[in-house]
């Protein structure tokens, strides 16, 4: 006859073992959604950070969306006057954005280099202006933009979005050649042309080099 107090030690390890397997399965579970790699579409994508190198769409998606931009070498000229006009900082605190980034090469095509070295340093309201056409509140993936059919970016514009096979054009004016980049509180779409009303200084005859 087995004694009492040995029987009763025999639940305990496997209700331990139990404990721990259930706790492993929940600690899997909670890690799965950070293991997805944020998915960038666009012809550009192939030509920029992927993998483990540095700038790659998950390193990117826990950075805030100046930083983000810092590291996407083809947004140079972009992130530069961003950064010199103040525009994302005067959003409040926790605004969520979207970014319509256009491309260094889609500057060159519409700014001379004097052109834009004369907006980025004489003409900040008119910088600002530019910018703020690029920016809408909300972090919203592409196809949500292209299902809603438009959006109203920064300077009081509505644009319209409009799926063309795996790109989306913007404002019957520029594509997406990168897009879905993810930031903390932020989506960034690289696009390959300049949008909102150019300012008086705008000029592609004498291309900038990047």
């Amino acid at each position: 006859m087995s004694h009492p107090a040995t029987a009763a030690r025999h639940p305990r390890p496997r209700r331990l073992a139990l404990l721990a397997a259930t706790l492993l399965l929940a600690a899997c579970t909670d890690a799965a959604p950070h293991t997805t790699a944020p998915q960038v579409t666009g012809p550009l994508c192939a030509a920029l950070p992927t993998g483990t190198d540095p700038g790659n769409p998950t390193f990117l998606a826990g950075q805030p969306v100046d930083e983000a931009l810092r590291w996407i070498p083809t947004l140079t000229t972009f992130e530069a006057a961003l950064r010199a006009s103040g525009v994302l900082a005067d959003l409040p605190a926790g605004t969520a954005v979207t970014v319509l980034a256009p491309t260094d090469d889609a500057f060159a095509a519409t700014f001379s280099e004097d052109n834009w070295d004369d907006l980025m340093t004489h003409h900040t309201d008119q910088l600002r202006t530019l910018l703020k056409a690029h920016l809408s509140t909300g972090a919203h993936p592409i196809d949500d933009l292209a299902t809603a059919g438009s959006t109203t970016t920064l300077d009081g514009a509505t644009i319209t979005v409009t799926r063309t096979g795996t790109t989306t054009r913007l404002a019957d004016r520029a594509d997406t050649v990168c897009a879905d980049y993810r930031a903390t509180n932020a989506r960034i779409h690289i696009i390959n042309a300049v949008l909102g009303p150019l300012p008086v200084t705008a000029d592609g005859t004498d291309h900038r080099a990047h």
